[in-house]
């Protein structure tokens, strides 16, 4: 079922790669008024991401994977360990979070078989990974017995969500270096809403979804919830799939 994966990312024309580490940038710290809108909207995935740390117990080992800039943290009581997987170090080396961090990994290949999670959380980044199903399957065998990914993503192929960006970020993109914005959104969100979705429940036997919005189709942010990994699937997957970097 998964046979559109690994995706291949359309490049970017010369024009897009001259501005794009300077726009990523901008866009991750909030510098612009439509990045900082867009930051507080993603707020709320960051909460529900977060909710269920309130009663957890002190000794409560997370993994993030695309921690970025590790803005996810303010929303995390002081639980710990705390890992994080993120391929781009140079987003969190300056971070005043860092010495919150146990180990620092570049892809999920990295982190130890036996090491232990007792929930893997991610906030926008399932929707930018290539090689979805093999990143989702490693997450499943490195959870503890009863733990839970924690997935936050933009409600990508949804018309609400389009119509959000186009009107917003893509506004400010055209005015400000007269190019349009959905051809960097299609190099970045290689995956929809409703694929990432497929993939959590080919591995996951409990997928509960939240949405910021009316419905799945009519929401701006989506929060996947899943437990009770089929971890035969898993092993099954990954046995014959070659693995691929984050």
């Amino acid at each position: 079922m998964f046979t559109n994966f690994p995706k291949s990312r359309p490049p970017l024309p010369p024009e897009y790669q001259e501005i794009y580490m300077r726009h990523y940038q901008e866009n991750r710290a909030g510098e612009s008024k439509a990045s900082a809108l867009s930051q507080r909207l993603e707020a709320w995935m960051h909460r529900k991401v977060a909710e269920d740390t309130r009663h957890a117990r002190s000794q409560f080992a997370t993994l993030e994977i695309g921690a970025g800039t590790l803005n996810h943290l303010p929303y995390e009581p002081s639980t710990s360990p705390y890992d994080i997987v993120e391929p781009m170090t140079w987003l969190y080396e300056s971070s005043a979070l860092l010495a919150r961090v146990r180990n620092k990994y570049r892809d999920i290949e990295e982190v130890p078989a036996n090491i232990r999670y007792d929930r893997i959380i991610s906030i926008a980044t399932f929707e930018h990974i290539e090689n979805l199903p093999t990143v989702v399957a490693k997450s499943a065998l490195l959870l503890n017995e009863g733990g839970a990914l924690r997935v936050g993503i933009p409600s990508e192929g949804a018309l609400a969500w389009r119509l959000a960006w186009t009107f917003t970020t893509g506004l400010e993109f055209r005015l400000r270096y007269g190019l349009a914005y959905g051809v960097l959104m299609r190099h970045e969100h290689v995956n929809i809403a409703r694929e990432i979705r497929q993939v959590l429940e080919h591995f996951f036997r409990l997928v509960k979804i939240k949405v910021f919005g009316i419905t799945e189709s009519l929401s701006f942010y989506q929060v996947l919830c899943c437990s009770e990994p089929n971890l035969q699937k898993c092993e099954d997957f990954l046995k014959t799939n070659p693995s691929n970097k984050l």
